[in-house]
């Protein structure tokens, strides 16, 4: 797959094709769907399939300060969107100039003179241009004039979704929005259905204050970048990814408020192995919520708790086996508590 930075990175003499376009933050199961429907729209047309994406989030230029929580870096949404299909994963920054341009100029000017699109394939909530003036109708009306067609896909709803643990309605829509809602209640299992697969941060491994090496569990703690959607509070069950490898860990979320700590952590203890992981690249996979975050008054009720928190943890991970989500994994215990 082919990846672009900017409009100018077409190359030239390109032809026509077929184009996704959103934000896409998380690739979720609306998104794939949507994704694969251009794939296969483009391989029946003998085109290469373009997904558009924008950096940075269009709301922190519109609302400055108000990023919405990462579900994903660019990386590895390149990564996800590669695995189903696309030919090119076109990144354009969302500058002001983009910002206030009307529907008929971005239509125009990005998905014709620079992308030459054949179809363009959006979510039926899909808006574009200065102040979100146009929609999935305005897109297909510039199609007529344009010459190309436009497709909108339903979003992805389902009755109940296993949603319980989170303040929703019985329906839910898979959406980035819901999916940061279920992550922000540390409902990570929700999260994961509408995502399809586990909930991942991604990190380098930094020196902390080796608390966790002076109790007997020793920690990597994992320095994640700006605006990542992180968990709520608590100690998990997860996949610690490094090197190609997946090992089991339980994962602590918060400011180790038995230290009276101030600063909010990911920190992984890796089970049943022993390494120095400082420096390297992980990723962090949440698998489930064992319980929120407590206060221990001393160090002994906390190591006991850190003990069942591991066992607990060793538990989950052996039922789910090599399940990327809830959806595959095999029947086990659920979340101890939630917090």
């Amino acid at each position: 797959m082919q990846r672009w930075r900017g409009l100018e990175a077409v190359p030239p003499g390109w032809g026509r094709c077929v184009v996704a376009v959103g934000v896409f933050d998380g690739v979720h199961r609306g998104h794939r769907q949507l994704i694969a429907r251009a794939v296969q729209e483009a391989r029946q047309r003998g085109l290469p399939a373009v997904v558009v994406t924008f950096d940075p989030h269009p709301a922190e230029l519109v609302r400055p300060g108000t990023h919405p929580a990462r579900l994903s870096t660019l990386d590895r949404r390149a990564e996800l969107v590669a695995e189903i299909g696309a030919d090119v994963f076109c990144v354009i920054p969302f500058t002001e100039q983009l910002s206030r341009m009307a529907p008929a100029g971005f239509a125009h000017e990005v998905l014709v003179d620079k992308l030459h699109a054949a179809v363009v394939v959006v979510g039926r909530n899909f808006t574009f241009g200065h102040k979100a003036a146009g929609d999935v109708t305005t897109l297909a009306e510039l199609g007529r004039r344009f010459g190309f067609v436009c497709e909108a896909l339903d979003l992805i709803t389902e009755r109940s979704a296993g949603a319980a643990s989170i303040d929703t309605a019985d329906e839910v829509t898979f959406s980035s929005t819901y999916i940061r809602s279920c992550i922000d209640a540390g409902a990570v299992r929700d999260a994961a259905h509408a995502l399809g697969r586990w909930h991942r941060v991604d990190g380098v491994v930094v020196h902390g204050h080796k608390r966790g090496h002076d109790l007997g569990f020793p920690t990597a703690n994992v320095a994640c970048p700006p605006h990542t959607a992180i968990p709520a509070d608590g100690v998990y069950a997860g996949w610690f990814g490094i090197g190609g490898r997946r090992l089991m860990a339980a994962v602590s979320v918060g400011t180790n408020p038995t230290f009276s700590g101030r600063v909010r952590t990911v920190e992984a203890y890796v089970l049943d192995v022993d390494e120095n992981f400082y420096g390297h690249e992980v990723e962090v996979e949440f698998v489930a919520r064992l319980r929120g975050q407590e206060r221990y008054d001393g160090i002994e009720p906390l190591i006991a708790q850190m003990n069942l928190d591991v066992e607990n943890a060793r538990e989950i991970l052996t039922a789910a086996g090599a399940a990327t989500g809830p959806d595959d994994a095999t029947a086990g215990p659920g979340p101890v508590g939630t917090g």
